[in-house]
């Protein structure tokens, strides 16, 4: 997981696509994975569309999009 974040990030892109980026981590790697991706969202102005299922991730974002069979059915801003 840490390698696929890595190489996802090593040119500085900016717009970052992850699919369930703190999967199979334990609880402190999902944490470090987290700050680093909010810290690179403030510093580089990167953008991070981020698909979980884990709220502590999505509560660590600043918009929540929940979809059901393919429809938006919620949307908010966690951090407000």
């Amino acid at each position: 997981q840490r390698v696929a974040i890595a190489r996802s990030l090593v040119n500085t892109p900016a717009i970052v696509w992850a699919d369930e980026p703190t999967g199979n981590l334990d609880t402190e790697n999902s944490q470090s994975i987290m700050n680093l991706l909010c810290e690179l969202n403030k510093t580089n102005h990167q953008t991070f569309v981020i698909v979980t299922h884990d709220p502590n991730v999505g509560n660590r974002t600043n918009r929540v999009l929940s979809m059901k069979n393919g429809q938006i059915v919620d949307e908010y801003a966690p951090k407000e």
